[in-house]
C-alpha cells in the first residue's frame, strides 16, 4: 500500500527540479561514464495471454527474461526486476521490488522502479520485449542524460516502457497516480521528453523488431517466425 514515506521529497528530486542536469548526482563507472540502472517491469497481467507470465515465454533458445538479464549484464551492474505481489517472477542473483503503490499498473511499476534506484538514471523496459539490442540501449541512454525521458517513436508510436528516465521525475509520478491518471502517456505530457524517432531508430531497426512487444498470440508467433 502506499504510505506518506513513498512519495520522494520535493527538494530532492521532485518536479520542481526538472531543469537541473539529470545526470546531477549519478554514480560514475571506473572510465568516467555515467552508470545508470536498469529496470524490468513484470507486473502486467497479460489478459490477451490468457494471464501468462510473459518474461517467461520464449524466443529462440531462452525465456525473454533470460534473453534481457543477459544483455542487461553487459551494460549496467544496477539491474532490478519490478513486479507485482502476485508476480510468478522469480531470479537468483537480480533484486526484485514489489510495486510500491498496488494497482497503479505501468505507471506504478516505473515510479517503482525510480524510487527503488540506486542512480540517477534509469533504464525502463517491459518483461515483454525479445528483441532489444546493446548498441540501441547504449544510444537511448545517452540521449536521455539531459532529459526528464527519453522515449523512441516507431510507426505505432511511443514506446514509453522501453525508455530511459530521470529519478527526479518520481515525485510528479506519484501526483498522477495519486491524482488517478494512471496512463504512462499522459504522464509524460508535462516533462521534458527527447522523442527518438523512426529516422533515428532505423540503424537499430533494420528488421523492425527492435521494438517488438508480445501483447497476443499473434505477436508471440511473429517474435518465434
Amino acid at each position: 500500500m502506499s504510505t506518506a514515506h513513498d512519495k520522494p521529497p520535493r527538494g530532492s528530486f521532485g518536479p520542481q527540479q526538472r531543469s537541473g542536469p539529470a545526470v546531477a548526482s549519478a554514480r560514475l563507472t571506473t572510465n568516467g561514464s555515467i552508470s545508470w540502472t536498469a529496470a524490468i517491469l513484470a507486473g502486467g497481467q497479460a489478459r490477451r495471454l490468457g494471464g501468462i507470465d510473459k518474461s517467461a515465454l520464449v524466443v529462440g533458445t531462452s525465456s525473454i527474461l533470460e534473453r534481457q538479464l543477459s544483455l542487461l549484464r553487459g551494460l549496467t551492474p544496477h539491474i532490478l526486476i519490478v513486479a507485482s505481489d502476485r508476480s510468478p517472477v522469480r531470479t537468483g542473483e537480480i533484486r526484485v521490488v514489489a510495486d510500491r503503490i498496488a494497482g497503479a499498473g505501468a505507471l506504478g511499476g516505473l515510479y517503482t522502479a525510480l524510487m527503488d534506484a540506486p542512480t540517477e538514471q534509469v533504464l525502463v523496459i517491459g518483461c515483454d520485449m525479445p528483441f532489444l539490442d546493446a548498441p540501441f540501449l547504449t544510444y537511448l541512454m545517452e540521449r536521455g542524460r539531459d532529459a526528464d525521458a527519453a522515449v523512441p517513436r516507431d510507426a505505432r508510436g511511443r514506446h514509453p516502457l522501453c525508455a530511459s528516465y530521470a529519478r527526479r521525475i518520481a515525485g510528479h509520478l506519484h501526483d498522477c497516480i495519486m491524482a488517478g491518471n494512471l496512463r504512462v502517456g499522459d504522464a509524460l505530457l508535462d516533462l521534458a521528453v527527447r522523442e527518438l524517432g523512426p529516422d533515428e531508430l532505423a540503424p537499430f531497426n533494420r528488421d523492425g523488431r527492435l521494438l517488438l512487444n508480445i501483447n497476443t498470440p499473434d505477436d508471440y508467433a511473429r517474435a518465434r517466425a
